[in-house]
């Protein structure tokens, strides 16, 4: 008998051994953004839950697009623009979220809910959202700057720093036509490529990644940025003025979206939660200053935080983007032969 209840209370020991040994290795894998998710918010959330967060990057939408739906690793948790966000749905590669597992939903402002991306709001949360604008060199461009149209004017060329981002490349010569920038057509194509084949000659780099760095350096004097590396130029010197183009700009919300069958679905909603408080918001605000959904998280932050001209830019013609199908493919070969010459 004693020998039966030692075997069995070693057996004990051990499946308890093992199950904390599963459970110490919980994780989730997040595919987002680079320099986006602050490493200390990931090791707190791993610090509170016990679950790591394996996160790779990436520099385009397209670039996480062709990852997720090539089926080459299994993720639990992307973060998407809004155009991604509606041709995901549309292809019925998201789950959707369970609301009663996020209740800090309710700290995401109106205005950023139930969009056309998502109607419904039942696949996405917003994560950060923002603009894409110009970022001037005060000290070194003289010139008054106020759409794209100048920045291209030749005064400049060689000089400019530009996302790499084909539909955002053909959405700005797009607005100086008075073009609908979401309708995508040969005819659209004809009359930006002119226009393109000018403009793309003075860019001197092309970098989604950290576009603010050619402009700390002094390598350029102008770019064309996401209004968070802009806004961290404007805090690092108040010198790079930012201006959002008069011709409108692209207003983008990136969310958190869980793709379908994705492993650990309950644990990403946990992580998804987590970002959502506001003490947890703020902190990606602070290291990414771009416009934070979270309107508990705003009141966190200092009144020089908020009066970043980047970060919560004066009202303007903004416009997001539309999911535009088989025509990105169109865009992508313009940009494509025009960069190489052709």
């Amino acid at each position: 008998m004693k020998i039966r209840l030692r075997t069995l209370l070693t057996l004990g020991l051990a499946l308890g051994a093992a199950l904390h040994l599963v459970a110490a290795k919980k994780e989730i894998n997040l595919f987002g953004w680079s320099e986006y998710v602050p490493q200390a918010v990931l090791d707190q959330f791993e610090k509170e839950t016990g679950i790591k967060v394996n996160y790779e990057t990436y520099a385009s939408n397209e670039e996480m697009l062709s990852k997720l739906l090539g089926g080459a690793a299994e993720f639990d948790l992307v973060q998407p623009s809004e155009y991604v966000v509606e041709a995901l749905v549309k292809a019925g590669k998201l789950e959707a979220i369970d609301f009663a597992r996020v209740p800090n939903m309710k700290n995401v402002g109106a205005e950023f809910l139930r969009q056309p991306h998502d109607p419904e709001q039942k696949y996405s949360v917003p994560y950060m959202a923002g603009t894409v604008g110009i970022v001037v060199n005060t000290e070194k461009v003289k010139q008054p700057i106020v759409g794209m149209k100048d920045v291209f004017s030749g005064q400049c060329a060689g000089r400019i720093v530009t996302l790499a981002d084909n539909r955002e490349i053909l959405t700005w010569a797009l607005r100086t036509l008075d073009r609908d920038i979401n309708v995508i057509t040969p005819e659209a194509i004809a009359a930006a490529r002119p226009v393109l084949a000018k403009w793309l000659p003075q860019i001197r780099l092309f970098d989604s990644d950290s576009p603010k760095t050619a402009l700390l350096n002094g390598e350029v004097d102008i770019g064309v940025i996401w209004s968070g590396e802009a806004a961290l130029l404007y805090r690092e010197d108040k010198k790079f003025a930012y201006i959002l183009p008069k011709e409108g700009a692209h207003l983008w919300i990136d969310s958190l979206v869980i793709p379908k069958g994705a492993p650990h679905k309950a644990d990403a909603e946990t992580f998804i939660n987590f970002i959502l408080r506001p003490e947890v918001s703020v902190l990606i605000s602070e290291a990414f200053p771009y416009t934070n959904p979270n309107l508990e998280a705003r009141k966190l932050l200092s009144p020089e935080q908020l009066g970043n001209p980047a970060s919560y830019p004066a009202p303007t013609k903004l416009e997001s983007f539309h999911d535009i199908g088989k025509a990105a493919g169109i865009v992508d070969k313009l940009i494509t032969d025009l960069k190489g010459g052709s």
